[in-house]
C-alpha cells in the first residue's frame, strides 16, 4: 500500500536544478522532491506521496494524521525496514519447505 503521508520539512537544497527537501515523517527521514510546491519552506508540513510533496498541510492536521497512522501501524507498513521485510519473506518461504525431503529443499 502506498500512502500519502504528512511530513515536516527539515532542510531544503537544490540538486541539479531540482528543489529537494529532507522531510521528517514522525521519526522516519526521507528525501522529497518539492517541484510541485516550490514555495514550501523549512518547518512547514506537506503531504508526500511516492517522494513528491503534493500539498501544504497545517501542523495540527499533520500531527493528528501521523499519530493515527502510527496507532494503526501504517507508518511501519509504509516505511518499515526493507531488509527486515525481505528477511521475513525469506523466513516464511523457508518454513513452507521445512517438511520437504532434503533433496527438494534448496
Amino acid at each position: 500500500m502506498c500512502l500519502a503521508v504528512p511530513g515536516r520539512v527539515m532542510d531544503i537544497e537544490e540538486r541539479d536544478g531540482t528543489r529537494m527537501a529532507t522531510v521528517d515523517f514522525g521519526g522516519v527521514v526521507k528525501e522529497v522532491c518539492l517541484e510541485y510546491l516550490p514555495d514550501l519552506q523549512v518547518g512547514e508540513y506537506a503531504i508526500v506521496h511516492v517522494g513528491f510533496a503534493l500539498q501544504r498541510l497545517d501542523e495540527e492536521s499533520a500531527r493528528k494524521t501521523l499519530e493515527l497512522f502510527a496507532e494503526l501501524g501504517l507508518l511501519q507498513e509504509e516505511f518499515g525496514d526493507p531488509w527486515e521485510r525481505a528477511e521475513e519473506v525469506g523466513d516464511s518461504t523457508r518454513s513452507d519447505h521445512a517438511d520437504a525431503p532434503e533433496e527438494v529443499q534448496q
